[in-house]
């Protein structure tokens, strides 16, 4: 089955010069979560408007369900919602009008009843006749996914969908996306919460300076950059690695009571097993051993501290 979405060799630069996107190239699954992080200014709400149709690139193709986004605007905006970084509604309006009428933008019959599950499973259905103007900003943004899911998308692109919200509502956020995944709703998001990008998706992309650093699996990243770490809390200080110990090029602690290992999964010479082998080989007394492993915050801040 051909990607959902499809984006190959994408670029986007302005009248000014600023080259906002340097080739990159997507290829999104069906029912899939992506969720791509990246500092501010990195790239990742000028590819989601051009994917969404607000944009459009300077050079690449994006397909969307097989149609381009430039030629078959009117086919691929039928299938995606976009939940803005701005608070952009009508404050006069009242929260049920305005999500019926978002529904109606998009050509789809009136439907009541699913207007009213969806603002329930926002928890919105007690404001359903109360002015924009009147809500709180927390729901506002509930009101922006309510209108960008009321046309009923099979794509959902969330734009910093939690910036600057109460815990309540990332709650609900999460909770509605776990729900769309099971329906097959494909959703990309950009956030700043990494423990979010890495509790709920399916595939990360880190994004600096408008270069795709990275796309990988989230438990294949982790494997494949994730470092671990273990310390050897010894019975006494020593002077130095014992040299019977140089192939696992340990590290000795400054107070020279630690041993400390640092592996991944591709080279790790043989292993823990094998270490704690040569240490016992090598006559050297230990009390504790403690583990600890790179998060995923770890790996962002060093690549886009490699590409600074």
């Amino acid at each position: 089955m051909p990607p959902i979405i499809s984006i190959q060799n994408l670029s986007k630069t302005y009248d000014n010069g600023f080259s906002a996107l340097k080739d990159v190239s997507i290829d999104i699954e069906k029912g899939e979560i992506v969720a791509l992080l990246g500092p501010n200014g990195a790239g990742k709400t000028t590819l989601i408007s051009i994917v969404c149709g607000v944009v459009n690139p300077s050079g690449g193709t994006v397909l969307v369900g097989g149609h381009d986004v430039v030629k078959e605007f009117r086919k691929t905006r039928a299938v995606i919602g976009l939940v803005p970084q701005e608070l952009t509604t009508d404050q006069f309006e009242t929260v049920f009008n305005t999500v019926t009428f978002s529904r109606g933008l998009h050509g789809k019959r009136a439907d009541p009843a699913y207007i009213e599950d969806l603002l329930k499973s926002l928890s919105l259905w007690d404001k359903r006749d109360s002015a924009l103007r009147e809500l709180s900003g927390g729901m506002k943004r509930r009101v922006l996914i309510a209108k960008a899911l009321s046309h009923q998308p099979d794509i959902l692109f969330l734009d910093e969908p939690t910036a600057g919200v109460d815990v309540a509502l990332r709650k609900d956020m999460w909770r509605l996306v776990g729900e769309l995944r099971r329906t097959g709703v494909t959703i990309i998001l950009t956030t700043h919460y990494i423990e979010e990008a890495q509790e709920i998706a399916d595939r990360i992309g880190i994004i600096n300076k408008g270069e795709l650093l990275l796309i990988e699996q989230k438990d294949a990243l982790m494997h494949k950059l994730g470092r671990k770490q273990m310390v050897l809390e010894l019975a006494e200080p020593i002077d130095g690695v014992p040299e019977a110990l140089s192939a696992y090029h340990l590290n000795l602690s400054e107070d020279r009571s630690q041993l400390i290992f640092e592996y991944d999964q591709e080279t790790n010479h043989g292993g823990v097993a094998g270490l704690l082998a040569a240490v016992e080989a090598a006559g050297v007394r230990f009390l504790d051993i403690s583990t600890s492993q790179t998060s995923l915050e770890d790996i962002f801040v060093s690549l886009i501290g490699e590409k600074a």
